[in-house]
C-alpha cells in the first residue's frame, strides 16, 4: 500500500454555526476512517491524501477541512478558535454525513482534537488513532525546549531574545525554525505535494490564537491543556504513533499509552511528524493491522 492522490467520490458542504465546512468521501461501507488533520489552520490535504489509498482495504475514509482552512469559510473572529468549538463541529460533521460508529485518526492538532473528542462522545467511536501528537502540553513544552538545546547554547540564546523582543520574523530566527522543521516536522530533502499545499494555505489567524507562532513556541490558548489526568476514562483500543525525531517526541507518546486502558505504541525509526509519508513501507501495515483488529467492533 503506498499513498496516491486521487479525487473525492464525494465533496459535501455543511453547515457549522452559520458556516461552510467542505468535506470530502472516498469510498464506501460501514466501517469509516475519519480524519482530524493536525494545525491548527491546516488544510486536509496532507492527511487527506495520505490516508485515500484506505479505501483499497475496503474503508470509507473521510475528511474535512476544519473551520478557517482549505475550502472551507474563513471568519476572522479569534472567539472561534477553540477546541470546544472544534470537538462540536466534528460530531456536526460526523452526522451530518451519516458516518455513524467510525475509528476516528487525529494527527498533530488533530491528536489533541481527537483525545478531546473521544471524552466528549465515546459512543461515536469503534476505535481512536493518535498520531504524532500528545495529551499534556506543559510536558511537550518541555519536550520542545530539549530539541531546541540541540541546536546549541548560543542558538537558543539567540531565539530566546527574538522572541522576548518580538522579533522572530528575523532571519536568523527563521535560519533556526527551518532547520527544527527539517529535523523534527518532516525529514525529506524535498515535501511532498500534500504537505506543501497544506503549509503554503495555513490559516496563521486559528494557530496563532490557539498555539502560537510557529511549532516551536506555545504562546495560544492551549499552552496549558492537559488531559493526561483524564485518559483512564478512553476505553477504546487506541493506537499510538510517532516517529524517533518527531517534534511531539515519543516521550509524549509513552505519556499517553502509560495513562490510557487499552493503547499500543508504535514509534517509526526514520521518521519525524509525518510517518506516512517518511517511512511509509513501516507505516501502512501498522495503520492496516490495527483497523483490522477493531473492523467489528460493536
Amino acid at each position: 500500500m503506498m499513498w496516491r492522490e486521487m479525487e473525492p467520490d464525494e465533496r459535501i458542504e455543511v453547515a457549522v454555526d452559520g458556516y461552510k465546512v467542505i468535506a470530502y468521501s472516498f469510498g464506501s461501507g460501514d466501517d469509516v476512517l475519519f480524519l482530524l488533520n493536525g494545525g491548527p489552520g491546516l488544510p486536509c490535504d496532507y492527511v487527506r491524501d495520505s490516508h485515500s489509498c484506505l479505501v483499497d482495504e475496503g474503508y470509507r475514509v473521510v475528511a474535512f477541512d476544519q473551520l478557517g482552512c482549505g475550502a472551507s469559510d474563513r471568519p476572522t473572529d479569534p472567539a472561534l478558535w477553540t477546541i470546544e468549538r472544534y470537538v462540536a463541529e466534528t460530531e456536526t460533521v460526523r452526522q451530518a454525513l451519516r458516518l455513524g460508529r467510525v475509528h476516528l485518526l487525529g494527527q498533530s492538532w488533530g491528536g489533541w482534537l481527537g483525545i478531546e473528542y473521544a471524552l466528549t462522545h465515546p459512543e461515536a467511536l469503534k476505535s481512536l488513532i493518535l498520531e504524532n501528537t500528545a495529551a499534556d502540553m506543559p510536558h511537550l513544552v518541555s519536550e520542545l525546549a530539549r530539541l531546541r538545546g540541540a541546536l546549541g547554547p548560543e542558538t537558543v540564546a539567540m531565539m530566546q531574545a527574538h522572541e522576548a523582543d518580538g522579533s522572530i520574523d528575523h532571519p536568523e530566527y527563521q535560519a533556526a525554525i527551518t532547520l527544527l522543521n527539517y529535523r523534527h516536522v518532516c525529514r525529506l530533502a524535498h515535501w511532498p505535494a500534500p504537505v506543501l499545499r497544506s503549509v503554503n494555505d495555513w490559516n496563521m489567524g486559528p494557530y496563532g490564537t490557539m498555539q502560537g507562532p510557529n511549532e516551536f513556541l506555545y504562546t495560544g490558548n492551549l499552552k496549558d491543556w492537559n488531559r493526561v489526568p483524564d485518559l483512564h476514562r478512553i476505553e477504546l483500543p487506541v493506537l499510538i504513533t510517532v516517529g524517533r525525531h518527531d517534534e511531539l517526541t515519543p516521550a509524549c507518546a509513552m505519556r499517553m499509552k502509560l495513562h490510557l486502558k487499552d493503547a499500543e505504541l508504535h514509534v517509526f525509526p526514520n521518521s519525524s511528524h509525518l510517518p506516512f509519508f517518511e517511512e511509509p513501507a513501516a507505516y501502512y501495515p501498522v495503520l492496516v493491522d490495527f483497523l483490522g483488529r477493531n473492523r467489528n467492533r460493536r
